[in-house]
């Protein structure tokens, strides 16, 4: 039985520390990381869209206004010297701001392509991310399958052993146990496994004096002791 009990704690602890835990965590942590800079970067560029259609607009505002005021030039339909200079001069300014507004429309341009770039680059890193972290998870759940499965069979040896012993001696096995973490340990050349102490002659001559179906304890650790050829009593 407490053969079977260390095959389950070894197992436990061989699932508790599977290396791709810690990989699921670091994983799970970059791409949470980059999930972040991909939200960043998409607000970015759709602000950047939204500043280049703005731009685009007020650019195409302006030079519909630009047409028009040339087209009253041409047609002759301002005769009045003042009026005509005010005209021109007006031309003159719409196309100075039509200049300001191209350049202010070309820098948004290139900061949404920057921006694109990076939003692309982020996605990118993400999908491998998350596809190396499928397949962690995906390693994770086949180890913890094998684990689960060896468990099971030791867990249905160690319920056959259970029914031949003793209720009390059950009692007593897993109070140790829950203080010790192993509640028997054999007892081989003199020396109790569990606590790995030498067992002094005088107990050891006390321990052989017991009948054979007497439950033997070890006199350092309270452990149940178990028998063996090579025991030394």
């Amino acid at each position: 039985m407490q053969a079977q009990d260390s095959i389950l704690a070894q197992l436990q602890h061989r699932k508790n520390t599977l290396p791709e835990l810690a990989e699921i965590v670091e994983l799970e942590a970059r791409a949470k990381e980059l999930d972040g800079q991909r939200i960043e970067h998409d607000t970015a560029v759709s602000d950047l869209t939204r500043a280049q259609k703005k731009a685009d607009a007020e650019v195409e505002q302006v030079k519909a206004r630009r047409t028009r005021d040339e087209e009253r030039l041409s047609s002759g339909a301002v005769s009045n010297p003042k009026d005509l200079a005010s005209l021109q001069h007006e031309l003159v300014a719409l196309e100075r701001r039509i200049g300001t507004l191209e350049d202010d429309e070309l820098e948004i341009m290139e900061s949404l392509e920057e921006a694109q770039a990076r939003l692309t680059n982020v996605q990118g890193d993400l999908a491998d991310v998350t596809a190396e972290l499928e397949q962690k998870i995906a390693a994770r759940d086949a180890a913890i399958a094998v684990l689960d499965q060896q468990a099971a069979e030791a867990q249905a040896e160690r319920g056959t052993v259970v029914g031949g012993v003793p209720a009390d001696l059950i009692g007593l096995y897993d109070k140790l146990r829950s203080q010790y973490g192993t509640g028997a340990a054999a007892l081989r050349a003199r020396r109790c496994e569990g606590c790995r102490l030498e067992i002094n002659g005088a107990d050891l001559r006390e321990l052989a004096a017991q009948p054979d179906d007497e439950v033997l304890r070890c006199p350092e650790c309270s452990r149940i002791l178990i028998r063996t050829p090579e025991s030394g009593l």
